[in-house]
């Protein structure tokens, strides 16, 4: 298990939340994912440009909490979470990943964990984080933490939620 240290991200690490991000993308889902969809995932969840204005702005947006980062003691960004708490009472998870090289380490479940500390300091008493299908590669993880899939909802396209009382 690699030690590490999760805070809140610096615009420095925006590019490296990218990079962890795409790279965790690709371990995932190349199996579950046809390859334009695949590429199209990255596009949108791994724009620097986005990521960089989003760890600008923690609080900056009603519901929003932004990034956080686990760093290892050399500062090597090896996993990122992000979340806020949208609606009232439901702190939502907008992404959450590891570096593959990093996994089964607990770095996921330190990042969950400090994503649900600062939600709950905002009042969240549930949690949601959305899936792509029912045999996501993700629920795995989230089920031992507590997750359960809900029934799907005609005004969710292509995603699945999944939610846990805190």
């Amino acid at each position: 298990m690699t030690p590490v240290d999760v805070r809140r991200a610096v615009p420095a690490e925006a590019s490296a939340v990218s990079r962890v991000l795409a790279e965790a993308i690709r371990a995932s889902y190349t199996d579950h994912l046809a390859e334009a969809t695949l590429l199209r995932m990255i596009g949108e969840q791994c724009s620097l440009p986005r990521i960089r204005a989003e760890i600008g702005i923690p609080g900056g947006t009603p519901g929003w909490l932004g990034w956080l980062v686990a760093v290892t003691a050399d500062g090597t960004v090896v996993g990122a979470v992000a979340g806020g708490v949208p609606s009232s009472e439901t702190g939502e998870v907008y992404s959450l990943c590891t570096a593959p090289a990093h996994r089964r380490g607990r770095i996921g479940s330190q990042l969950l964990s400090a994503a649900t500390d600062q939600q709950k300091t905002h009042r969240a008493r549930r949690q949601a984080i959305s899936v792509r299908s029912p045999d996501d590669p993700l629920l795995p993880f989230l089920r031992h933490h507590g997750f359960q899939l809900q029934d799907p909802q005609p005004e969710q396209d292509d995603t699945l939620r999944c939610l846990r009382d805190l």
